[in-house]
């Protein structure tokens, strides 16, 4: 191999996959090992972290990409994938359009959601309680923003994915494959903001926080929250993209074409 050879190979160079004429290793695991005997969530796991991941750990994973895979057309990522299928670019096209759509406050809040629990845990770590650091670190996060990811749903009264995911973690905790840390540390924030809303309508964790307990107690870092999500919703884009080609609308937009948008009165530029 020529230095200039290396230097191209060293350019490229990735643990990830190796690729050599008749020869395909994922993580240097061959791909015929594992083609019939390995689930697609254990791959994504194996890309990822670089080993398999155990039967309960896989479950639990699975189960967080359950149920982020679709929420219908209320959905900007949905919405724009289906608009996109009717403007003569292809289905990639229309997946790509959807996915760009996941951007901080629709998509992101996974990962700050993650970030947000591990403050609590560290401010757990050095003495505080659970309580005390659920407080400290909303307090934190509210003064930046009076959201709180995780938290609440403009749609769902009582996110309907909240509890069977909660009661899976409940599961590994008992059975101690996650520690329950992060579990304890969004809970902490739950009942934190039920003592702020006595009487109000409550505001229980939603798909984000409840998968953000899973990826968090699994050992994800916060980004890749973010960027599973993207792969659970994918899914349902690819769906709902697919389905709106086969309805014949052609140049589909926001509103049904009866709909015209109200007018505001101009404001003077300044």
């Amino acid at each position: 191999m020529t230095s200039a050879q290396d230097e191209a190979a060293q350019w490229w160079a990735t643990a990830v996959s190796h690729i050599e004429p008749g020869s395909i290793e994922l993580r240097d695991r061959p791909i015929e090992q594992l083609i019939g005997e390995v689930g697609f969530v254990d791959v994504i796991w194996l890309l990822l972290r670089g080993d398999l991941p155990s039967p309960r750990q896989s479950a639990l994973l699975e189960a967080a990409l359950v149920a982020g895979v679709d929420h219908g057309p209320q959905a900007p990522s949905i919405a724009a994938a289906r608009m996109a299928a009717t403007c003569g670019v292809g289905l990639n096209n229309a997946i790509a359009t959807g996915v760009n759509m996941l951007g901080d406050a629709h998509g992101g809040a996974g990962q700050q959601c993650v970030e947000m629990l591990t403050d609590i845990r560290t401010l757990h770590d050095t003495g505080s309680t659970w309580d005390e650091a659920a407080r400290r670190a909303m307090a934190t996060w509210q003064s930046r923003s009076r959201y709180l990811p995780g938290f609440g749903h403009r749609f769902h009264p009582r996110d309907p994915r909240r509890d069977p995911l909660l009661d899976l973690v409940d599961q590994a905790v008992a059975d101690h494959v996650v520690s329950g840390d992060y579990l304890h540390a969004a809970r902490a924030v739950e009942a934190t903001l039920a003592r702020r809303r006595e009487g109000a309508r409550p505001v229980p964790m939603n798909i984000d926080g409840a998968t953000a307990v899973i990826y968090a107690e699994l050992g994800f870092q916060p980004p890749l929250a973010r960027g599973l999500f993207v792969l659970s919703r994918s899914v349902g884009i690819l769906a709902h993209a697919w389905e709106e080609t086969g309805q014949g609308r052609r140049n589909k937009g926001p509103l049904p074409r009866s709909v015209l948008p109200a007018r505001l009165t101009p404001t003077p530029q300044v």
